[in-house]
C-alpha cells in the first residue's frame, strides 16, 4: 500500500510519507518541554512552570481546527503571555521576600533535567542559577524577549507580535538586555567542576579555613535564600575569607543524621544535604578555573519539597 493511499498518512508534494497527523495532544505533549523550559527560565520555579503550561494547554484545547496553522508559534505566544503576567505578579511578592531570593533548583543525576533535554549549550547553560539570578535584574518584557531571541531562537516579528512591540523595538530590547546580561558561556567539564567541588566538600569537612580558602577565588560570593523560615544569611557573604569562615559555621553548626548527595544543580555541580532523613538544603558550586566562584545554598522548604522526586542517588 502506497503513502498515497493511506488515509492515516500525511504526504509530501514529492511523494515522502511523513507519517500519520497529530492529534492536538500529541502536539500539545510534544511541545511540552520546551514551553515548560521556557516557563521556568520567566518565573524560576518549576510549579509555576507547569501551571503556565498547563493553563496553555487549556487554552489549546479550544482552538478549532485551522486557527493555529504553526502549532509551535502558537504555543510559544501564549505561554509567554501567561508568564509575563505571573512574573508581574511575582515581582510585586517579591518585594517584601525575606533575604535573597533564589531560583527553585532543578536537581538531577545526569546530564537531563526535569524540563526536558537541553542538548544545546544555550538551553543547557540558561538554566544555571547565576544566569537565572541575573536575569532578575531585567524588566519582565526584557526577559521575554531576551530568552525568546537569544535562548530560544525565535524570529524578532514573532516576539514582537508576542509582547506587543513593533520588531526594530524587540531588537532595540534585547540589545540592551545583552549588555546587561552576560551571554551562557561554553559548557565546561562536569568532571573538573565535580573534583574542584568534592576537595571544597573535603576541605569543610575538615574545618580548615586555610583549606577552605585554597578553593575558593578571592572575590568568591555565597547567596543563601531561607525564605521568612529557616535560618540564612539575609546579605549576600562576599569575598572569600568570609565566604569560607560562614560555610565552615554552617557546617559545623549542622546535627544529627546528616546524608550528602552529589547531585547536578542547575547544570552546576552541587549536593543535597538531608538532616534526619529530611532535605534541609540544596547548593550548587559555580566553578572558573580550579576555583569555586560562587556558593548559592537554597533553605526555603517551599522550594526543596520537589527535590526528592528529582535526584537519584549517585
Amino acid at each position: 500500500m502506497t503513502g498515497r493511499a493511506h488515509s492515516a498518512s500525511v504526504v509530501q508534494d514529492d511523494g515522502v510519507t511523513i507519517g500519520p497527523p497529530r492529534t492536538p495532544t500529541e502536539v500539545f505533549e510534544a511541545e511540552r518541554p520546551r514551553l515548560t523550559g521556557l516557563a521556568y527560565r520567566m518565573l524560576g520555579t518549576v510549579g509555576d512552570a507547569e501551571d503556565v503550561v498547563q493553563t496553555a494547554w487549556l487554552r489549546w484545547r479550544s482552538v478549532r481546527p485551522g486557527e493555529a496553522d504553526r502549532p509551535a508559534a502558537w504555543l510559544t505566544t501564549v505561554t509567554t503571555r501567561i508568564a509575563l503576567d505571573q512574573l508581574r505578579a511575582a515581582r510585586r511578592r517579591r518585594e517584601t521576600y525575606v533575604g535573597p531570593w533564589l531560583p527553585e533548583p532543578l536537581v538531577v543525576d545526569g546530564r537531563r533535567g526535569p524540563l526536558g533535554p537541553e542538548d544545546s549549550v544555550e538551553l543547557s547553560e540558561s538554566l544555571r542559577l547565576g544566569f537565572l539570578t541575573v536575569l532578575d535584574q531585567l524588566t519582565p518584557v526584557e526577559r521575554a524577549v531576551f530568552l525568546l531571541a537569544d535562548v530560544f531562537a525565535v524570529p524578532f516579528a514573532e516576539i514582537g507580535g508576542t509582547v506587543g512591540k513593533s520588531e526594530a523595538a524587540c531588537r532595540q530590547i534585547a540589545s540592551r538586555a545583552r549588555r546587561r546580561v552576560r551571554r551562557p558561556g561554553e559548557r565546561r567539564d562536569p568532571g573538573a567542576d565535580r573534583a574542584v567541588v568534592d576537595a571544597l566538600m573535603v576541605a569543610l569537612a575538615s574545618g580548615d579555613i586555610d583549606r577552605v580558602l585554597a578553593h575558593l577565588a578571592p572575590d568568591a560570593v555565597c547567596v543563601s535564600d531561607g525564605g521568612a523560615t529557616r535560618k540564612a544569611a539575609r546579605r549576600p557573604v562576599v569575598g572569600a575569607p568570609r565566604v569560607a569562615r560562614f560555610l565552615v559555621n554552617l557546617t559545623r553548626r549542622v546535627a544529627g543524621s546528616v546524608e550528602i548527595r552529589e547531585a547536578t544543580v542547575n547544570g552546576d555541580a552541587g549536593a543535597v544535604i538531608s538532616i534526619d532523613g529530611s532535605v534541609d538544603l540544596v547548593t550548587a558550586f559555580e566553578v572558573e578555573g580550579d576555583r569555586v566562584v560562587a556558593v548559592r545554598l537554597i533553605r526555603n522548604p517551599d522550594k526543596l519539597a520537589h527535590v526528592d522526586d528529582q535526584v537519584a542517588m549517585r
